[in-house]
């Protein structure tokens, strides 16, 4: 009897199975520890990425996979990246920092891209051709970096919206300027200066031209289809997916890299319609991208020889010093003069301009095209001299790593030094400005936390101005409300409105600003730990200060003349004399730690305050209940 031999069962494919899996832990593993610790996740994962290449040798990502393969893998991966930073952009944004965008992706690139050139001649000695291709790479930043260090930032004012749209536009825009870099080296190399030029305009028009028709060509049929009901809801994720693949292999193949411009210029007109919703597609494409973010990092880190780094010498950290200390400020001077930006707002967009995976790709992706190139026609261009061609790669990843670091681990100190956000933001955004939320965001105001009270209700709005009450007249759930709303010093979401619908989609709608762990609401209903629902479907926030504390009995109590008092606890008038004093319907809402942290007292984790603490409470009033 003949046995049945299953290849998929052989030792090589599952050595190779184990390897992507333990890849695809590691990157996922890096992310989550990267958030326990508060660091940049891009940072561990570049360092994990070493750790599995040529540290250990575990991870071989030209044995994984065959180098075409691979390349080809990492662009599709950039241009979903680019889709949905996209997704992202929208033009009520530029209303205020339109024109300091276009300067810093035009006139900064340019000045970016000059500078770089001459430092790498300065300071690499490398020939003119990879001073210009690295000259014009390391434009870019990008979202895969600048994103996250936003997040964790949460910077207040125009900068964040700068430095996001600046991100993503600059992508395909120093993609762009590479492509037609090489095109000129390639000319001069070839043909010699005269066809440069030519090489350079054509270069550019057909890389706009098929960028922004096969863009138009991709979101404008999607749209008319999505208009229309044509696709169902679980298809449309997937049938994006594939509009936006195509759209980029079709781009690219007409015109190297513009398939880049093609996907971006995509994602901005799908953002920007009004016609339907995406709120699902945005978020399938945002999990995505963390995970082909996560990947991306450790396979190319992984493909870095150690001597290449270690061989660069002295010159390439002045290099990289003169890219951040210098042209990086430089560039941001330029595009913002007569912009009304602030010092401060300067200072932090000119430490703003760490290298992502975009840069990485780019570097491999033309280290293999440059090796092909002769010396040059005239021998003064000296276009490629030898050993230029192997420091592009580890002097491009050294920019990476060097700039993730320093910007990661100082960008957020220096925007608290500037003003420009607050550390571990306590502050809250109160959905409803009614009696109730009126007398909750006053305890809390009083308090020192920062409060933005949201309401549609013109009257609730106007008595919480006259109280002296921060306000934005809007519904908690519309675009314009997260689009405007300032959050500087608020890092949570209380949905206190007479409505559980609102309520949940408050609290799933700002789950995406604050973290779930910081999305709290009222309910209309009694609610239990163990059966988490409301009137109105799943509680999507963390259910707010006691199970019978529901909107009508908070409301009707404060009718009857409770009152949210403020008490200081000590030694000798602890939380039980407190109870004892205000007796079991005295409903605790707030501790205020005695470090000056602010602590919610919700369902699922009740909050024991402690000797030294401040308690924020719903009590009645008692007549010899003054405050110890």
């Amino acid at each position: 009897m003949t046995m049945v031999r299953w290849p998929f069962l052989a030792a090589t494919n599952i050595s190779t199975t184990l390897t992507l899996a333990a890849v695809v832990v590691l990157a996922i593993g890096a992310q989550w520890v990267a958030w326990r610790l508060r660091v940049p996740s891009i940072l561990l994962l570049l360092i994990v990425g070493f750790l599995a290449g040529p540290v250990t040798g575990y991870l071989n990502p030209d044995q994984l996979l065959d180098a075409n393969l691979l390349f080809a893998l990492v662009s599709l991966s950039v241009a979903l990246i680019l889709f949905e930073g996209g997704l992202t952009l929208q033009f009520g944004e530029l209303r205020e920092s339109g024109a300091v965008i276009r300067n810093l992706c035009t006139m900064g690139a340019l000045l970016t891209a000059v500078l770089t050139t001459l430092a790498a001649l300065l300071f690499l000695q490398t020939g003119l051709a990879v001073s210009i291709i690295l000259g014009t790479m390391l434009v870019v930043t990008g979202p895969t970096v600048v994103g996250p260090l936003l997040r964790h930032i949460r910077p207040v004012g125009r900068v964040g919206t700068i430095a996001k749209w600046e991100g993503i536009v600059i992508d395909p825009v120093g993609a762009m300027l590479a492509v037609l870099a090489f095109a000129c080296v390639e000319a001069l190399s070839l043909r010699g200066a005269g066809s440069a030029v030519e090489a350079i305009v054509v270069g550019l028009i057909k890389t706009v031209f098929w960028g922004g028709l096969l863009g138009l060509a991709g979101a404008l049929p999607t749209i008319f289809c999505l208009r229309r009901y044509w696709i169902p809801d679980h298809l449309q994720s997937p049938v994006l997916l594939t509009v936006v693949v195509g759209c980029f292999a079709a781009a690219n193949s007409l015109q190297a890299e513009s398939g880049l411009f093609a996907v971006t210029l995509m994602g901005v007109l799908i953002v920007n319609q009004k016609n339907f919703p995406i709120k699902h597609i945005i978020e399938f494409k945002e999990n995505l991208r963390v995970l082909l973010i996560s990947l991306l990092f450790i396979v190319l880190a992984a493909r870095i020889q150690p001597d290449a780094m270690t061989g660069l010498g002295w010159g390439s950290v002045a290099f990289v010093a003169v890219l951040m200390l210098v042209i990086r400020p430089a560039a941001v001077l330029l595009s913002t003069m007569g912009a009304g930006l602030t010092w401060q707002e300067r200072i932090f967009l000119g430490w703003m301009a760490p290298r992502g995976i975009v840069a990485a790709a780019l570097a491999s992706v033309f280290a293999l095209a440059l090796r092909g190139l002769p010396a040059g026609a005239s021998p003064r261009l000296q276009l490629v001299q030898a050993g230029d061609v192997d420091k592009l790669v580890p002097v491009t990843f050294l920019v990476i790593v060097v700039t993730v670091a320093v910007y990661g681990l100082t960008a957020a100190p220096l925007a608290r030094w500037l003003g420009l956000a607050t550390a571990q933001p306590q502050g809250a955004l109160i959905a409803g400005a009614d009696r109730l939320a009126r007398a909750i965001a006053q305890a809390l105001h009083d308090a020192g936390f920062a409060v933005l009270l949201v309401d549609t209700n013109r009257d609730n709005i106007q008595t919480a101005r006259m109280a002296g009450l921060p306000t934005f007249y809007a519904s908690i759930l519309s675009e314009h409300a997260l689009e405007e709303v300032e959050l500087g010093g608020i890092g949570r979401l209380l949905a206190l409105t007479s409505n559980d619908e609102v309520n949940a989609l408050a609290a799933l709608h700002f789950s995406e600003v604050f973290g779930r762990a910081e999305v709290y609401q009222l309910t209309q209903t009694v609610v239990g730990v163990t059966r988490q629902e409301t009137a109105g479907g799943v509680l999507r926030g963390r259910q707010l200060f006691h199970e019978q504390a529901t909107y009508g009995n908070l409301h009707a109590r404060l009718a009857a003349g409770a009152v949210v008092k403020k008490t200081s606890l000590t030694t000798e008038f602890d939380y039980g004399a407190f109870q004892d004093r205000y007796g079991p319907t005295a409903f605790l809402l707030f501790v205020l730690t005695a470090s000056g942290g602010l602590q919610i007292n919700t369902v699922d984790q009740p909050v024991t305050p402690k000797a030294g603490d401040t308690v924020i409470a719903l009590v009645e009033p008692v007549a010899d209940a003054e405050t110890p």
